[in-house]
């Protein structure tokens, strides 16, 4: 299969790939920047330079693809504010690259996002938001896509690893800076391995039927106190409970999610797809010391 894969020199994709390589597809990937399309190269991707607001390169690598895997996301942009206008780009690129698969029958897969599913209680595959905005909105419009066989992966907000740029580094690099490990009683995160994250894509462009919502989720819900605990032993630092006011004033953008209480359950995920996650858990990454070099 010729597979075109935005975000392919990411932190996800760069795992993909070679996943999809070893499973004998053939890998075209978008670059935005010299260093990307070199790395692209050096794994033995096609470059496709480009951005994701090129509609006409989206839609052209679409078109001469037998399947897309939609992993980019204007992050920098959502992260200092802009979360609606990302999330509006994405949704416009979206419409790009199923226009020009409509009527194809082929694999058209969206990375989307688990956090603020369901607050406060386990949240399914069959869930979704009330609000149809944001990244539901666009995860919506992949699953009624007419003629392709669209699927969506949400993605637990921690997906960790050895290098990981996410979020759990966001949150050392902090609790580092205010010489505390903060956590808000009742914070629960899901959380995967990196390289279980880029198998359940790889299961979803092969096999998953149209329609389908899979969770990318190895820990249902981790206690943001446990994380805490972790930081503060791999820092030498105090762990301190907060008030989600403390957390919002200690941690900026991350403080509120720090009160999120996001557990969230793969249960049909893994029945569907046979996806049964082997990486280390996010304790285990941290207890191994990933995130204090």
């Amino acid at each position: 299969m010729r597979v075109f894969v935005t975000g392919a020199p990411g932190w996800i994709g760069s795992a993909l790939v070679p996943q999809l390589q070893a499973a004998g597809h053939e890998v075209a990937g978008l670059a935005r920047s010299e260093a990307s399309a070199e790395a692209l190269v050096t794994a033995g991707v096609r470059v496709i330079r480009g951005t994701i607001d090129d509609l006409d390169t989206l839609k052209g690598a679409a078109a001469g693809a037998d399947g897309v895997v939609h992993l980019a996301f204007k992050h920098d942009i959502a992260f200092a504010g802009g979360f609606a206008e990302a999330a509006e780009a994405d949704l416009v690129a979206v419409e790009a690259m199923l226009g020009a698969l409509a009527g194809t029958g082929r694999p058209f897969v969206l990375a989307s996002g688990l956090l603020g599913l369901a607050p406060g209680r386990v949240a399914t595959e069959r869930d979704f938001p009330e609000q149809d905005a944001g990244r539901a909105k666009t995860a919506r419009r992949v699953l009624a896509a007419d003629g392709v066989r669209g699927s969506v992966v949400r993605l637990a907000p921690t997906v960790h690893g050895a290098g990981d740029p996410g979020f759990i580094a966001a949150y050392v690099a902090a609790s580092r800076a205010a010489g505390v490990a903060g956590f808000v009683e009742g914070g629960r995160w899901p959380a995967v391995h990196r390289d279980d994250a880029a198998r359940l894509f790889l299961l979803a462009l092969e096999n998953a039927p149209a329609g389908t919502v899979l969770h990318a989720a190895q820990d249902e819900g981790v206690p943001l106190r446990e994380v805490a605990e972790a930081v503060g032993k791999g820092l030498g630092v105090p762990v301190e409970r907060m008030t989600p006011e403390e957390a919002a004033a200690s941690y900026a953008w991350l403080g509120p999610m720090l009160a999120m209480d996001a557990a969230a359950s793969s249960d049909v995920t893994r029945e569907l797809l046979s996806w049964e996650p082997t990486g280390p858990t996010l304790l285990d990454d941290l207890a191994a010391g990933h995130y204090f070099g």
